[in-house]
């Protein structure tokens, strides 16, 4: 009973820890250099020019929950079981937050998958996190259980599965490298996860950082690029694989054009990778407010329509959208 208590008390503490995560003030924001970075040289043995083809290109957010989206983006008479339906007709992913919290059942991702397929207007893709007990509690070691519950769970999306999020805590440093690389390599070897480090050694230490991005691509596995506000070392800009997968955090409605030139900037990197062979692009946005997310994901994909080529259905919102 107090392990169980213990495990939701940290949970908790993770969550709103999470929440907060990177997040510049309002004040120190024209201090920061927005303007995305060099690549990486890596990246020229990644990609391939003479395959060069239209990547493939996913847009979401990470719940589909919200009721504020009733009336805004879903209709105002929503009713929650339906949330999914709504969410479907307009993205053609989702960064699946809610199995960071728990493990689906089965039963549930199969329901999910036939929902998704029942009223998207293309391909969608299910791109869950790992839960938090895996990455923060358990630190990745002895989790085999756990790890074999939650493979069983999201390997029934079948093809609307994409790539998992593996999503460490502040205080995984590269001391734990060799733990990491273990887990990976425990996983099926047709499983795409991108992982998300946030200990500032991997970035400010040279042999750390060079040592992890080797393991990355001995495994053909990616890292997660996140573009926010306050931890600009996150936009490493390393692709191990030819995808990316890019957790843009907002700035909310007091800075949206700032977030509309950020997002702008990612669609002439995109381009540039796409030409250089990049097959994949997973783009999630994060907002605190969560109107911000629906806004910045419809602007996002019209801006990846028109410079990218892609062709994901524009979303339409039901409201002006200057509110």
């Amino acid at each position: 009973m107090f392990r169980g208590f213990f495990l939701s008390y940290w949970i908790r503490i993770c969550c709103l820890g999470s929440m907060k995560f990177g997040k510049a003030k309002q004040q120190d924001v024209s201090s920061i250099d927005f303007e995305l970075p060099p690549d990486s040289e890596r990246n020229k043995k990644v990609l391939n020019k003479k395959v060069k083809k239209q990547a493939e290109v996913y847009v979401g957010c990470a719940k589909w929950g919200r009721p504020e989206w009733k009336g805004f983006l879903y209709p105002a008479k929503t009713k929650a079981t339906d949330f999914l339906n709504e969410y479907a007709k307009h993205f053609n992913s989702i960064e699946l937050n809610a199995a960071y919290y728990k493990i689906p059942t089965v039963e549930s991702t199969r329901k999910w998958t036939q929902i998704a397929a029942d009223n998207a207007k293309a391909k969608f893709l299910f791109c869950p996190k790992f839960p938090v007990t895996i990455s923060h509690y358990k630190k990745l070691k002895g989790a085999e259980k756990i790890t074999d519950e939650f493979l069983t769970s999201v390997l029934e999306f079948g093809d609307s599965l994409g790539p998992c999020l593996l999503q460490m805590s502040n205080s995984f440093a590269p001391k734990s490298l060799k733990d990491l690389g273990d887990f990976l390599e425990s996983l099926p070897k047709d499983l795409r996860v991108f992982t998300e480090l946030r200990n500032e050694k991997w970035y400010s230490d040279p042999e750390s950082h060079r040592e992890v991005f080797e393991l990355y691509a001995r495994l053909k596995q990616g890292a997660v690029i996140t573009d926010v506000t306050g931890r600009r070392d996150l936009l490493h800009m390393e692709l191990t694989v030819p995808e990316v997968f890019i957790r843009f955090n907002g700035m909310g409605a007091a800075l949206r054009d700032t977030d509309f030139k950020r997002i702008d900037a990612w669609a002439e990197r995109l381009r540039d990778w796409q030409d250089k062979g990049l097959k994949k692009v997973y783009f999630f946005l994060h907002q605190d407010d969560e109107l911000e997310s629906v806004r910045m994901a419809a602007y996002a994909i019209k801006a990846f329509n028109e410079t990218l080529g892609s062709q994901i259905p524009e979303i339409q919102l039901q409201q002006s959208p200057n509110i």
